[in-house]
């Protein structure tokens, strides 16, 4: 039988039992109490008999306008208890807090592409895949970015028809424009585009400035 309440000051010094699960990151104490004053609603942990921590959620609210959302930065259960579903009660007392506290218009996050059983768990409270992050992680590991609309935000557009437009005024010493998707960037470095840019400019008859590559 666990027990869920807000994470509090003294229970720094107990989770760490919980933290040794392998796919877990540990982060300062300094982090952790910047969460604890910030977010405290989203700081919860699920604790059993003799106030043996089993689980905990880290979690915090951030963005603006249609962006606003609550974003998941750690949700932990100690090995021992993989299958109470404490992860899961911890992940749906988030979003109910998203929803009516925050009136947040989804709850994202990130997992371990590898960790099988977190992405399993995440599909079935409805979450999707948005996209793929490399070298999110140390290892340069894949990572997915899930999220979760939350029912709040059927009354307004998740995405807006205004578009993000930046200006640059062209230099002299400007050689060429990519035009390119946000998907480019996921499979090469900004070295790498403009390494491929240049060799391409190489073979054409013109000034490259006024070639489309």
């Amino acid at each position: 039988m666990a027990t869920i309440h807000r994470f509090c000051c003294n229970d720094l010094l107990r989770f760490t039992f919980v933290n040794l699960e392998h796919l877990t990151n540990t982060f300062s104490m300094s982090f952790y109490l910047t969460y604890l004053a910030c977010w405290p609603d989203y700081f919860q942990v699920a604790e059993g008999l003799g106030k043996l921590i089993m689980c905990y959620i880290l979690g915090k609210a951030e963005g603006q306008d249609e962006s606003w959302h609550d974003h998941v930065m750690a949700v932990t259960v100690a090995p021992e208890y993989y299958w109470q579903q404490l992860a899961k009660k911890l992940m749906n007392l988030l979003e109910e807090i998203s929803d009516n506290i925050d009136k947040a218009y989804f709850v994202d996050l990130f997992v371990r592409a590898s960790n099988t059983p977190a992405i399993k768990m995440y599909e079935k409270l409805g979450y999707v895949i948005y996209k793929r992050v490399l070298h999110y992680y140390s290892g340069e590991e894949v990572i997915f970015y899930v999220f979760d609309v939350l029912s709040l935000n059927l009354k307004s557009p998740i995405l807006s028809a205004h578009p993000s437009i930046s200006v640059h005024q062209l230099q002299p010493h400007d050689q060429f424009v990519i035009f390119a998707s946000d998907g480019l960037w996921e499979h090469l470095s900004n070295q790498e585009a403009v390494g491929n840019c240049k060799e391409d400019g190489k073979n054409c008859s013109t000034n490259p400035s006024e070639t489309f590559i």
